[in-house]
């Protein structure tokens, strides 16, 4: 039976009243249900597969901490704060920049990264109204790390690596609004193996009976556990499509019992010998009079933005990105003019992005600053005026008359200003693929300059693995 009811104690408690089942499984819909398992437990209900008392060292920020340092494996820098003079303290002590995040919030809602003292003010103030009376959450960002998402299934005595994902944008964008490749497209095999191995270590230690999700950051030669889910994360339906491994009915079949082994003896698994990535859709182009009109910025950050996500599928990283591109609705173009703008952090990347888009041919165009960023390093863009500036052509004219091709532009700081918010509101508006992150870049002109020579075609899933049971 399916019961359209809110996710609340008291409703779940009424279908269990009505429906007497064997038990109520929890980690199949985020975190809504998963904060439930203990109350539900209390009032008599059994929870099917992972324990509410495994779930809850996974949560409590403290008792999984201990876990990881029991273990042996990283973790970030950490504090709590429960007032402004506080947060300063924990900042100073484990140095800037660093993530703020509020307590029991979703989608990341709130959540930032502050460089220094006068950013973490706010960022803080934001945090306790999200999330009134509950401390909140300060970890040490791990500046241009690379973030790898794990999914695995666990009976409580083998694990079953679903799969390895690196994302696309670098840690600090919200995982469900990050581009991701399984397998990871550029990482040493020895990290993925010490990955792999740390997280089965993890699973175990939590005896978790199901799915188990681990979020990571790679800085370097060294491996960070972000974060530990006890349950199915976001990415468990895009996995089970590249590797054709139906995750959450494994995780369903362990929850009333039964053992990885008694269910792998049914199913004929593949190493994937290409590439899946999977692309988020994000809303703006629905949305866009709050854009345009109310400031809401579409610059990818910790807070989620995204709606939905779809796949490509390919032999390699670049075919598989170019067809999820498209399928996202973001057509990459082989020529034309770029308009690139950043701030002065990302000068330096943004100097070598475009030096590779002019050697594919495009056309540079800047701001000032940008511009002199560039010629200062032998090229040569068409320098145009800031939207504040009345004298002579901007963007937006340019754009208005359709010689914008595409745009890469980094946020001035956490709070936008609003000629940059006008700027990518107005690329929204007219279908023009927009870049906010080095990463991001960095792989979209990878993408660009692989198709200039390589052709794509189309097959369905079952070519690429075989058919298992439904």
């Amino acid at each position: 039976k399916l019961y359209f009811e809110p996710l609340t104690f008291e409703d779940v408690m009424n279908i269990y009243e009505n429906e007497q089942p064997l038990g109520v499984i929890v980690q199949m819909g985020g975190q809504t249900p998963l904060n439930l398992a203990v109350p539900l437990q209390q009032a008599g209900v059994p929870i099917l597969g992972t324990s509410s008392e495994s779930i809850d060292i996974a949560e409590d920020r403290k008792r999984c901490a201990a876990l990881l340092n029991q273990l042996g494996i990283r973790q970030p820098e950490s504090g709590t704060a429960t007032s402004i003079e506080e947060a300063l303290e924990v900042a100073r002590r484990i140095g800037f920049p660093v993530m703020i995040r509020p307590s029991y919030v979703l989608g990341g809602r709130a959540m930032m990264v502050a460089y220094n003292q006068d950013e973490l003010v706010p960022c803080t103030y934001a945090a306790f109204n999200a999330s009134p009376g509950h401390p909140v959450l300060i970890d040490r960002y791990l500046d241009r790390a690379i973030e790898v998402d794990v999914d695995v299934v666990c009976d409580g005595t083998e694990v079953y690596i679903g799969g390895v994902q690196q994302h696309v944008e670098q840690a600090g964008v919200h995982s469900g609004d990050s581009a991701c490749c399984t397998p990871p497209h550029s990482l040493d095999p020895e990290l993925i193996r010490q990955i792999e191995a740390d997280c089965r270590r993890m699973a175990l230690a939590l005896n978790v009976k199901g799915l188990m999700n681990v979020q990571l950051a790679v800085k370097g030669r060294d491996v960070y556990v972000l974060e530990i889910n006890p349950r199915a994360s976001r990415t468990v339906p895009y996995l089970s499509k590249a590797t054709g491994v139906p995750l959450a009915k494994w995780a369903a079949r362990i929850a009333v019992g039964q053992t990885l082994k008694q269910i792998m003896a049914g199913h004929q698994t593949v190493k994937p010998t290409w590439m899946a990535v999977k692309e988020v859709v994000l809303p703006f182009n629905r949305f866009l009079p709050f854009v345009r009109f109310l400031g809401a910025d579409i610059v990818l950050s910790p807070e989620m933005k995204s709606t939905g996500e779809v796949m490509g599928l390919d032999s390699c990283f670049e075919l598989a990105y170019w067809k999820a591109q498209i399928a996202a609705g973001q057509m990459l173009p082989d020529h034309g003019a770029v308009f690139l703008s950043a701030r002065d952090a990302d000068k330096d990347w943004i100097v070598e992005v475009g030096a590779e888009l002019a050697r594919l041919g495009f056309e540079l165009i800047a701001t000032g600053g940008t511009a002199r960023a560039l010629e200062a390093h032998g090229l040569a863009p068409h320098v145009i005026g800031k939207l504040s500036d009345p004298q002579g052509e901007t963007v937006l004219d340019r754009m208005h008359a359709g010689r914008v091709q595409m745009i890469v532009n980094t946020p001035s700081g956490p709070v936008s200003r609003v000629d940059e918010i006008r700027i990518r509101s107005e690329a929204i508006l007219r279908s023009i693929p927009i870049v906010t992150t080095e990463s991001g870049a960095r792989a979209t002109v990878a993408c660009i300059r692989y198709m200039r020579t390589h052709d794509w075609d189309v097959h369905a899933l079952q070519d690429y693995f075989p058919v298992n049971e439904t």
